[in-house]
């Protein structure tokens, strides 16, 4: 493993010395040429503070000051873009023509609230920057918004409002959560961090509660295939955590404070600041959060349903531009967090009849450089990205000493990308884009009291290549990336295809094809051991699994008329995934210890079919409405055997025919907020394994809806500060899972439904 961090190290010097070794063939001529001016809210004439201002295509830029004033210094000859741009509001673009030393020009903005979000630009949907309208694929943006809004303290919270999205427990001891994209299990999404895929299986275990709020600018949510440019296992989607950069001086400082179901509490403290330099060529974001929470026992059987958990995370992003047409940045975070499920959680795990215990050190960060050419048509990008995990674990049951465990993973993804703008490739303008990964997961999960110590290599060489012709009636992308995986045999090419048509103003249609595998390899939940029957329940792969296959298409129509000066969206997707060779999970019977195993084989093939639905409207500024639905199908083609007590099987486990959300939010006199959040999950099919109750089980769950409501009151303290109350309660109607096994020999894998039950919450923000 130090050889490792060794030549990571390297890799990351030589880098450094490459983007600084240039630095002399790339700077443009500086001049004394400045842009002056302020931006106003189109509706009310309000100055806005805090407005990105940049020259569309270069490093240049600021953001508005309090009074919504804004100074762009040294600017080159030539004529610019100039775009005035902010979260919530519809981007305006301005040409401007600087042709002489010392020119200074006063250049004013009027933007109008976008309540719908779909003019914000978005990189998920072809690794470089595009107007969401106007994207090949449909991206969704999870903003700040949604998550204060839904009172959300970590990533996991705020994915369930997406059309398509689910987020749940799988785990009563320890708290498990997964991510579901159009009915696909998590193991078949990619989670990355500032479009880098250093998310590994470890990681991906306990990791979307361990993502605080605070780190990040947006998440952007790519449903289906679409995807696959960022990595051919996104065969379900793609969640992209785009993480903040400075763009002001700032300081805030929150906590939430949560009782849940009247027994547990759970407190969540985070602050976060942003750091500029005077010429703004230097700045730095910093975060950090700690959260504390008790063990949660819904039914007073001694056992927990939400594990005890105590974490703390910190991080910055920074940048340095070296001219106006370049820039390093780097990104880094630290967490550690434990968690620990069970009975009598305040003791040793070995002494007691049920625990699950784990312990997380995760160090992480990554360095990119861009480079932009002085037309602005030609970039490319050098990345680096590496994390590490450490984790110390406890799975047992019946007082058993031998049941600790330790678990080490490196992860590395490094490469570079190429893009470029043709004014004409051939028939209509076009944007080329190229380039190459190389990605390395070291894993090594001991586990000694099950005999089991998993040493897993993983490297993909990586390359690919799309081009996007595109102008504001229609685009046209076709990609292809080529994969080599050590555990695959052969090169795995997986083409991508995306139409985009404008009918009028209003009106996009959109249809998507890709195709993508999963390697035989290890995932998140082969990594955790589950307590079943008094006993543990332990993944195996099958020594012939082989590749899983898929492929995608979907279509889609997105409306968005106006209502008086209001815009109105409304999209339909229907979606179709094909999986051949499938991933399925087989009992095999007992250890010489009475464990459980369970063995990763290759199934008949499946598919997952169904129609996402999504509207966003603003009747007038200060009131929004949201709303995503679902219904689809995830089917296996042949019935599938998972135990001998039960019937075969063609329905996938865990997946609902029904979901959706929806969120409304009501300001009054500015400072009043009201904010009302829900989530919808139909019946679904869940496996229940012998222990508490006599021989295995399949369950229909019931329906349920969980709501939530908040108030918000903002005080101004003064110009440049201000301080938030907030109060609500989560489950309005506590619909939360009232059949839960009871005592040691309970399966605690058996949890499905709202994360929480009724919980009330209190908060406390100040920001200057």
């Amino acid at each position: 493993m130090k050889y490792i961090y060794i030549k990571y190290n390297m890799l990351l010097i030589t880098i450094c010395i490459f983007c600084l070794s240039i630095q002399p063939l790339q700077a443009q001529t500086k001049t004394d040429s400045h842009i002056h001016g302020h931006v106003l809210d189109a509706q009310t004439g309000e100055h806005l503070p805090f407005v990105n201002v940049y020259i569309k295509g270069t490093t240049i830029g600021t953001a508005t000051n309090e009074s919504g004033h804004y100074h762009l210094e040294n600017i080159p000859l030539g004529t610019h873009t100039i775009v005035a741009s902010c979260m919530g509001y519809k981007p305006v673009e301005k040409s401007i023509t600087i042709s002489s030393n010392g020119t200074n020009k006063q250049i004013h903005f009027e933007i109008n609230e976008n309540a719908v979000v779909m003019k914000d630009v978005v990189v998920s949907a072809n690794r470089c920057e595009v107007d969401r309208k106007e994207a090949a694929t449909i991206v969704n943006i999870i903003s700040p918004d949604v998550f204060a809004n839904t009172n959300s303290v970590n990533l996991a919270e705020g994915l369930n409002f997406q059309a398509g999205l689910r987020v749940e427990n799988t785990c009563q001891n320890c708290g498990v959560n997964a991510v579901r994209i159009n009915g696909l299990e998590g193991k078949y999404s990619q989670i990355l961090i500032d479009s880098r895929p250093v998310f590994s299986s470890l990681a991906g275990v306990y990791g979307l509660e361990q993502i605080p709020v605070s780190m990040m600018e947006r998440v952007e949510v790519i449903r289906g295939g679409g995807s696959a440019i960022f990595g051919a296992n996104a065969i379900g989607g793609v969640v992209n955590i785009i993480t903040r950069e400075p763009l002001r001086n700032t300081l805030e400082v929150s906590n939430t404070t949560q009782h849940i179901g009247g027994k547990a509490w759970d407190n969540t403290t985070s602050i976060n600041a942003a750091l500029l330099s005077a010429n703004r060529k230097m700045g730095a974001y910093i975060f950090g959060m700690a959260r504390d929470r008790q063990g949660y026992d819904h039914d007073g059987d001694g056992y927990t349903e939400l594990g005890k958990l105590k974490g703390t995370s910190i991080g910055m992003r920074a940048y340095y531009k070296f001219s106006n047409n370049s820039k390093l940045s780097a990104e880094y975070h630290a967490m550690h967090e434990f968690r620990r499920g069970g009975d009598s959680i305040d003791m040793m795990p070995h002494q007691v009849t049920v625990a699950e215990q784990a312990e997380h050190y995760i160090n992480g960060g990554s360095l990119t450089y861009d480079f932009i050419s002085d037309d602005t048509k030609t970039r490319f990008s050098l990345f680096s990205s590496m994390q590490t995990v450490s984790r110390n674990t406890y799975y047992g049951t019946q007082y058993d000493v031998n049941a600790y465990g330790t678990s080490d993973d490196f992860s590395l993804v490094s490469g570079g990308q190429f893009n470029h703008s043709f004014d004409k490739l051939l028939f209509m303008p076009s944007e080329f884009v190229a380039g190459l990964e190389y990605s390395v997961n070291k894993l090594e999960d001991i586990q000694l009291a099950y005999n089991r110590t998993l040493e897993q290599n993983i490297y993909i060489a990586s390359a690919f290549a799309q081009n996007e012709w595109k102008n504001q009636r229609m685009g046209l992308l076709l990609g292809v990336r080529a994969d080599k995986h050590n555990l695959v045999d052969n090169v795995e090419i997986s083409p991508r295809a995306n139409l985009r048509y404008a009918f009028g103003k209003t009106l996009v249609g959109r249809l998507s094809y890709s195709s993508g595998f999963r390697a035989p390899q290890a995932f998140d939940e082969d990594l955790h051991i589950m307590a079943v029957g008094g006993e543990v329940a332990i993944i195996s792969l099958s020594p012939d699994l082989e590749a899983e296959h898929s492929t995608s298409i979907s279509g889609s129509l997105t409306w968005t008329p106006k209502i008086g000066d209001n815009e109105l969206m409304l999209l339909a997707e229907g979606f179709y995934t094909n999986l051949s060779d499938v991933f399925v999970l087989t009992e095999k019977g007992f250890d010489a210890q009475g464990n459980l195993l369970l063995e990763r084989q290759n199934g008949s093939g499946a598919y997952v079919a169904g129609v996402n639905m999504e509207a966003t409207y603003s009747p007038f500024i200060d009131l929004n409405f949201q709303l995503g639905y679902t219904y689809q199908q995830s089917r296996y083609k042949e019935p599938e055997q998972w135990s001998d007590d039960v019937e075969a099987q063609t329905r996938m486990f865990r997946t609902p025919d029904h979901y959706g959300y929806f969120t409304i939010d009501y300001t009054m006199l500015n400072s009043l907020k009201f904010s009302l959040s829900g989530t919808y999950t139909g019946s679904m099919l869940v496996q229940h394994f012998a222990g508490y109750v006599e021989k295995d089980e399949q369950v229909e769950t019931p329906q349920f809806f969980d709501m939530t409501l908040k108030i918000a009151y903002d005080i101004k303290v003064s110009n440049n500060s201000s301080l938030q109350i907030n109060a609500g309660v989560k489950n309005i109607f506590n619909s939360y899972q009232n059949d839960f096994d009871k005592g040691a020999n309970r399966d605690a894998g058996f949890i499905y439904g709202p994360g929480l039950p009724r919980t009330f919450f209190i908060g406390l923000k100040m920001g200057i």
